[in-house]
């Protein structure tokens, strides 16, 4: 007599998906492509009298007449990176909206958080005028050149590539989206590869973004407490 036959067992259940952040964040409007005359602050005057310490293997670019730039903007800048991996830097028009630009630094997170702790840090992104720029009116922008060479307080560091935004870079645009100013560490996700024991340190801030020419933009980050010279000034050049 044949022994009957017992039904398989069904496969258990997949793991469930972690909860993800809705993302709320909105496209940038465009005001801030217009130019805007402004005053003159005497703490870019301080800056700008500061320069000869910049070793001249990062080439800063010149003001005729010893004039700043006339043009400036506000913007939400971020810094953030696992501990163990590269910092990035996140610019947007305002916390609720999504970047317009997105670089992977050449430098550790742990590296810049020692930097800045010592005193004023000053990074610097080189990149060099192509010829199908050179003689086209209608060259690239400066911020959407794709490579840069990186230096910090004039020693360089390495090279530098702006990206598009991740789908982690936008969730922790979302979570932050309420922070203005401010730094702290959050915990990795749980699907992140490679950074399931990292945390996540991010520095936020407000920057004023300077517009000298085509081919110099600078970002200077205000000091919530009234400080005369900005903690961290980051120079867009093309030479």
């Amino acid at each position: 007599m044949e022994e009957p036959q017992s039904t398989p067992s069904p496969p258990p259940p997949p793991p469930p998906t972690p909860p993800t952040t809705p993302l709320s964040l909105v496209k940038p409007s465009s005001k801030n492509n217009k130019k805007r005359p402004v005053k003159i602050f005497r703490a870019f005057r301080n800056v700008f009298r500061s320069f000869p310490i910049i070793t001249p293997v990062c080439k800063l670019p010149s003001l005729p007449g010893g004039r700043l730039p006339e043009t400036k903007v506000g913007v939400s800048g971020t810094l953030f990176g696992y501990r163990k991996g590269r910092v990035s830097l996140s610019i947007q028009e305002n916390p609720g909206t999504l970047p317009t630009l997105v670089i992977d630094l050449a430098m550790q997170t742990n590296t810049l958080q020692k930097e800045m702790s010592l005193g004023m840090v000053r990074i610097a992104l080189e990149c060099e005028k192509r010829p199908d720029n050179i003689n086209n009116k209608e060259k690239m922008k400066l911020l959407d050149e794709p490579c840069w060479t990186m230096f910090v307080n004039g020693k360089k560091s390495g090279y530098c590539a702006k990206r598009d935004a991740t789908e982690e870079d936008l969730h922790l645009m979302e979570v932050l989206k309420a922070v203005s100013m401010g730094a702290g560490v959050l915990p990795p996700k749980p699907d992140v590869e490679g950074h399931v024991d990292d945390d996540m340190a991010y520095m936020r801030a407000h920057f004023e973004r300077v517009v000298g020419s085509k081919d110099s933009e600078t970002l200077y980050m205000l000091s919530p407490d009234g400080k005369s010279e900005p903690e961290l000034s980051i120079f867009f050049v093309r030479i």
